[in-house]
């Protein structure tokens, strides 16, 4: 007489349940945190030019630190390169010069319409702030 091994019938769907949390909750954040990937936490200008897809990893620093206040449009100009878009002014309905901003990273997508960017805040040729915001850029249709 043959007998029947009732253990697959649990070893089976137990695994398939399993193996998902395993992965999400033990291997894939021990993966993250050997990697270098999600670990650049601190400014560095090199890598803000080589790699801007660390510019939002950076960010938190960069506000926490208050790294840029008080430095020049020169020295911002030498350390995040040259501005990628001024701030739109309705107020002056063109782009003000002295709020010059630099993408973060976060496009526009599925989940998300508008892209991320940080916005360098300047008064009299000094830095007085720094903040994220979320932007559709406009263009200048003056003629």
């Amino acid at each position: 007489m043959k007998t029947i091994d009732d253990r697959k019938w649990i070893t089976i769907p137990l695994s398939l349940i399993l193996t998902p949390f395993l992965y999400f909750y033990a291997f894939y954040p021990l993966l993250n945190i050997f990697s270098s990937y999600h670990h650049q936490k601190y400014f560095d200008s090199e890598l803000w030019h080589k790699e801007p897809s660390f510019r939002y990893e950076m960010y938190d620093n960069i506000q926490e630190t208050d790294t840029f206040i008080g430095k020049s449009k020169a020295t911002m100009k030498d350390l995040l390169g040259t501005r990628e878009w001024l701030t739109w002014d309705d107020a002056k309905d063109d782009f003000d010069e002295n709020r010059w901003n630099y993408g973060i990273g976060i496009l526009p997508g599925a989940f998300n319409s508008k892209s991320e960017a940080i916005e360098v805040v300047f008064k009299d040729d000094k830095v007085i702030k720094v903040n994220t915001l979320q932007v559709t850029l406009k263009t200048n249709d003056k003629k």
